[in-house]
């Protein structure tokens, strides 16, 4: 291409950094381009909320005028502040690859108390202008005050150091783009698993004249399409709930493994606790409708679910289903007894790790209070692991997400060095998956601490959903129990589905083992059979 492009950017600073990325990228492909700093309504409006401006053009109108006038050849977008319809006349020519779309609470560390989920202090203030963000926040942590935060990263960042807030939140991919140094601030970050981010966060658009054959071609070199099929999805559900960003809505989608996985997570309004949804297909045909249909007003949820051990007045999974009118039913259909009652702490000694794959293994280990190395590192299975750990006062160095632990070990093993040795406190009967995913120059050390008992008699229960825990509580029920035709089972973990393999009934596995990714289960439970029924 012989001509040199003009390039249409916002002056903020990620703005300028987004306009010289796609600037220098096409100096690569040998196009020359230079920009044009062009100021929106958004940059001037400071006194509306975020979400009352994000998505409905007040980022993108001036850039799109100026495409249509003529004066520029292209702009550059942050993808999730476009609206999901092009003006006449525009198009999207190319999308960026996706920087990691996760959030990062930036927090105060005398505002720090990591006992507490998410280790914002209790009652905090934290600043964001998102309802999207603020309905997923409260629903993790409804102790905290969300307060209104505008302005651009650093401008949002100096507002913490000012210490109008006790925490903020961003998106990673902005901060990390602008190279910012966080280490001020301690700094949790948030998966798009954990807090589910806008849809297309992450990756940016580039738009032209639809009339611009030539440089449409020329952009394809630039252009993703693994992404923009991805981000068709998303932005494909923002346009069938209305468009408007002001709704607390989050929904990514990403493949993994062959499989679409979509994340989903809505309210009415930013006060209310959101629902979550999580669904996996083989392709995207149809994926955003799905997702609309499970969030349909009408749809026939459950009116009772068991689970197989207690649950709080305010666990998140409760609060998930009391939204629904849904009765829990919850009681374990074992008990676990302590094996030892004290500890030497020389044992510990020449420890490096200590792993933990359930809540119980941690409770119990902490009851012999142990007197642990400062620099011991700490593994867990799952989000429930991780957030009992932290009511003992410890951050996880590794987490294992998701049912599968072969994977989760092999994701370990790469964490260990050679010679190092790894601390396994748990149950007696541990079937010791992740020990064996170690290589045979790590030291493994297997603490049994408790062991699990089944209970004599296990009452059925009528409850249309029936949720198992652990093989053990599948054991304990089904001794003298059978099914009923119209109950479903959800089983946490691969064990635990095993055993129900094991019996030819047919299952769901939550994404993740902990009470968000059951709540998911719950909530995007299929009418009908489950598949293979």
């Amino acid at each position: 291409m012989e001509r040199t492009l003009i390039i249409g950017t916002r002056g903020s600073e990620l703005a300028l950094w987004q306009a010289n990325f796609v600037k220098d990228s096409l100096a690569n492909i040998n196009v020359k381009a230079e920009l044009k700093i062009i100021k929106t309504q958004g940059d001037r409006i400071l006194n509306l909320s975020f979400d009352k401006l994000e998505g409905k053009g007040f980022f993108t109108k001036e850039l799109e005028e100026e495409l249509l006038a003529g004066t520029i050849d292209l702009a550059v977008h942050s993808h999730k502040d476009l609206p999901t319809e092009n003006p006449p006349g525009l198009t999207i020519a190319a999308v960026s690859e996706r920087e990691d779309p996760s959030e990062l609470l930036l927090i105060l560390k005398d505002c720090v108390d990591v006992k507490q989920k998410l280790s914002v202090k209790f009652g905090g203030i934290v600043g964001t202008s998102s309802n999207r963000r603020k309905a997923q926040l409260l629903a993790y942590r409804p102790d905290l005050e969300i307060e209104e935060l505008r302005g651009n990263v650093p401008t949002r960042i100096q507002k913490l150091r000012d210490e109008s807030y006790d925490a903020i939140m961003l998106a990673k991919a902005g901060v990390h783009r602008l190279g910012i140094d966080l280490s001020e601030f301690h700094v949790e970050e948030l998966t798009p698993n954990e807090l589910i981010p806008a849809p297309a966060q992450g990756a940016l658009a580039i738009q032209i004249r639809e009339n611009d054959t030539e440089l449409y071609q020329t952009l394809q070199a630039l252009h993703h399409p693994d992404v923009a099929e991805e981000l068709a999805v998303e932005r494909t559900v923002l346009k069938m709930f209305g468009g408007g960003c002001h709704l607390p809505l989050g929904v990514y989608c990403r493949k993994e493994d062959g499989q679409f996985q979509v994340f989903a997570s809505k309210a009415d309004e930013a006060d209310e606790f959101p629902d979550r949804l999580f669904i996996e297909a083989a392709t995207t045909n149809g994926l955003a409708q799905k997702v609309i249909s499970y969030f349909a007003k009408d749809r026939k949820m459950p009116s009772t679910v068991f689970i197989s051990r207690e649950v709080s007045e305010q666990s998140y999974f409760r609060r998930a289903l009391a939204k629904h009118n849904i009765v829990i039913e919850g009681r374990s259909l074992i008990r676990t007894v302590p094996i030892i009652t004290k500890i030497d702490s020389y044992i510990f000694k020449h420890v490096d790790w200590l792993f933990f794959s359930s809540k119980n293994a941690i409770e119990y280990f902490f009851q012999l209070e142990p007197q642990l190395p400062k620099d011991v590192k700490f593994g867990v299975v799952g989000a429930g692991s991780e957030e009992m750990l932290r009511r003992k006062g410890y951050f996880t160095n590794y987490a294992g997400v998701g049912n599968d632990t072969t994977d989760i070990a092999e994701e370990f093993a790469k964490l260990v060095k050679a010679g190092d040795t790894v601390m396994f406190p748990g149950a007696k009967e541990s079937l010791r998956t992740i020990q064996k995913g170690l290589s045979a120059d790590v030291k493994v050390i297997d603490l049994p601490i408790y062991e699990t008992v089944l209970e004599d008699e296990v009452e059925p229960t009528g409850a249309e959903v029936l949720v198992f825990t652990s093989p053990s509580n599948v054991d304990a029920y089904f001794v003298d129990n059978l099914l009923d035709p119209y109950q479903k089972v959800i089983a946490i973990g691969k064990s635990t589905g095993q055993k129900f393999d094991e019996m030819g009934v047919k299952y769901k596995l939550p994404f993740s083992p902990d009470e968000v990714g059951l709540a998911e289960a719950v909530f995007g439970m299929p009418p009908g059979p489950l598949k293979g029924e």
